[in-house]
């Protein structure tokens, strides 16, 4: 079982050009309608106990475009776009429509930020390309992009300090922080669970009418999942989040998916894990992911043993 954290905003798009769409990226962005209608697939469905908490949906409904906006893109409730259609009543207020799509805290979006460092870097280097007579947007050579970055590197640490860098590490360091992208909002992670080679050559030999060895690895997902859900997965709540708290269960989406990128048989399933929990009082907060990032190798020995089980009991 691998993982991968999932971002806020356009983050999704990584479930409906990649995971949804057969893992394939050289069709750029695809949205999940064409996985259902010419990929041949099955269409992804709700998994986790927590969507007992989530009014509308129930274990087993298939995933929509719109669900996956909502949920991933935005921290919204899944179905937040009918909820809000339903409302009747002469009176309802903004707060009212904000209720009916709020599920906890929506995720805060800042895609597209880019550091006023990293501006005025591009800018220099345009200005330099445009002085040599080339295209804005050509390649610079390695040592002049080292070189410019330094330089404004440099005027930006004077402004703030007040002062030159003491050497060379401490502009190292500024150039690191002003480099790095702004935090992005954790909307999910993404569990990916891949039985062994043989076991997806098995799989793909077998006689169609034999979905023995599609069962046992399904069967050894749920494991997996129920030995997170048990074990590893809790919320933080109080000042910078000192208690731990038990919470209801995973909220997620699973897609299984049939052969690799190269197009040879690779039976695995993606989990979307919303980065959603409800509380046992009922609120909804985010995924204590050090926690799950922790149990990221016991859960992954989990399905690898279940899936052996499975696979000689049946």
């Amino acid at each position: 079982m691998s993982m991968h954290k999932l971002t806020a905003g356009s983050g999704y798009d990584y479930l409906t050009r990649q995971v949804a769409a057969l893992d394939a990226t050289e069709k750029g962005h695809t949205g999940l309608a064409s996985y259902y209608t010419e990929r041949g697939e099955t269409p992804g469905v709700w998994i986790g106990s927590g969507m007992d908490g989530i009014n509308g949906l129930t274990i087993g409904d298939p995933v929509t475009a719109e669900q996956m906006r909502a949920l991933f893109g935005c921290g919204l409730h899944p179905l937040a776009e009918l909820r809000q259609q339903q409302l009747e009543g002469p009176d309802l207020s903004r707060r009212d429509l904000q209720d009916a799509a709020r599920l906890g805290a929506p995720f805060k979006i800042v895609d597209g930020v880019v550091s006023p460092f990293r501006l005025e870097v591009a800018k220099r280097i345009a200005a330099m390309n445009t002085a040599a007579g080339l295209p804005v947007g050509a390649p610079l050579p390695a040592a002049d992009r080292a070189r410019v970055r330094t330089e404004v590197a440099r005027e930006f640490f004077q402004v703030k300090h007040g002062r030159e860098p003491m050497d060379a590490r401490e502009l190292a360091g500024q150039i690191a922080k002003d480099s790095r992208p702004r935090t992005q909002t954790v909307a999910g992670f993404d569990l990916t669970f891949s039985p062994v080679k043989s076991v997806s050559a098995l799989w793909a030999v077998a006689d169609p009418a034999v979905a023995v060895i599609e069962r046992a690895h399904q069967a050894a997902v749920k494991e997996a999942l129920a030995f997170i859900e048990k074990h590893a997965l809790f919320t933080r709540t109080g000042p910078q989040g000192i208690r731990q708290v038990n919470v209801r269960g995973l909220v997620a989406t699973a897609f299984t998916h049939r052969d690799s990128r190269a197009g040879d048989p690779d039976l695995h399933t993606h989990v979307a894990v919303a980065n959603k929990v409800q509380t046992l009082d009922g609120r909804w907060l985010s995924i204590d992911g050090r926690v799950l990032f922790k149990a990221k190798v016991a859960a992954s020995e989990t399905y690898n043993t279940a899936l052996e089980q499975h696979l000689r009991e049946r």
